[in-house]
């Protein structure tokens, strides 16, 4: 039976990785990030392999041409060995947004950011699966930029961003230190959720906690709008309890005083292993002169994203919106 392209992918990722992972006696998730730079340099570049490993990989490469697969089967490609990576060394923050959500969140930026070129900040980009959904679903010219502190992660992002030709500038940074980039015209990010560990940095913030650690997430948040351009716009992957904790009054404080509420999309429970770990899409829009409220905030909650009538009606129930909030 022939194989998809995905498949035939993850095979070529999956088969090389192992070879590399036996040879370097490095991680999977390492031996992953080389052997994808080496598809993407067209040579291998490891000087302490044996000749025989360099055979066997000469011959898999050899193989295949990256240039009859599109971004999106290298994208699902990419991801899903990653994901398996993942599983073999589990860490509590390598987590990946799920595919559906980040199609979503390419069609609110499509949307949304009116300007046919414009520059996209993720602050946690973490593999880069994200920002390279939305790069592969927007059809303007993005300038983009993300930031991630885990070392793995970014180099992780760098070549899956490097495999499909999308030319992201990357920092590997704690995106909550001081972040040297131009405003930015639109926001994404998975909100990384929990307390920052750095107090005497969250000091600087505006949204930090009056005692105790401060929610990396609020941080994020505010990081985020500091480095948008006026009437830029932000979308967030938030928990549902977001503006129920203890430190939402101040949330809510922050939100009031800079930026609008442009529309919050729950996501279906079912996306989630229980009611705890829900989440929803906050688009916000930065104050600034001439930026106007809609009418009313686009309020959705979405069905299941494998129904297609249910999720028909919502869309045009969205497109209704647009007309009647943004003309």
């Amino acid at each position: 039976m022939k194989l998809s392209p995905v498949e035939q992918l993850f095979t070529l990722f999956n088969e090389t990785a192992v070879i590399l992972q036996e040879e370097l006696s490095c991680s999977y998730l390492e031996a992953l990030a080389e052997t994808g730079e080496n598809l993407f340099q067209g040579a291998i570049l490891q000087d302490e392999l044996s000749e025989l490993t360099l055979k066997r990989l000469k011959k898999v490469y050899e193989e295949t041409h990256l240039v009859k697969y599109s971004n999106e089967d290298i994208r699902k490609a990419y991801q899903l060995v990653i994901l398996k990576g993942m599983k073999e060394n589990v860490q509590p923050n390598h987590q990946m947004t799920p595919d559906s959500i980040g199609m979503l969140m390419g069609y609110l930026v499509e949307r949304f950011v009116k300007q046919p070129a414009f520059r996209l900040l993720d602050p946690a980009v973490g593999t880069g699966n994200l920002v390279t959904t939305v790069l592969n679903h927007v059809h303007k010219e993005i300038t983009a930029i993300g930031a991630e502190v885990d070392d793995i992660l970014i180099k992780l992002a760098y070549v899956n961003a490097n495999l499909q030709e999308h030319p992201v500038e990357f920092f590997n940074q704690d995106s909550l230190e001081p972040l040297f980039i131009d405003p930015v015209d639109a926001v994404i990010a998975d909100l990384p959720i929990g307390y920052y560990p750095n107090d005497i940095r969250a000091a600087d913030y505006q949204l930090k906690a009056s005692k105790g650690h401060s929610f990396s997430h609020h941080l994020f948040i505010e990081q985020s709008v500091k480095h948008t351009k006026p009437g830029g716009y932000l979308f967030f992957l938030i928990p549902n309890g977001l503006f129920e904790s203890e430190q939402a009054p101040q949330l809510h404080e922050f939100i009031k005083e800079n930026v609008i509420i442009q529309g919050l999309l729950q996501l279906p429970p079912t996306m989630f292993k229980n009611k705890q770990s829900a989440k929803s899409i906050l688009v916000l829009q930065k104050k600034g002169e001439g930026v106007q409220p809609p009418k009313e905030a686009l309020l959705v909650n979405l069905p299941s994203l494998s129904n297609a009538v249910a999720m028909d009606k919502i869309l045009t129930k969205i497109e209704k919106w647009f007309q009647d909030n943004k003309g």
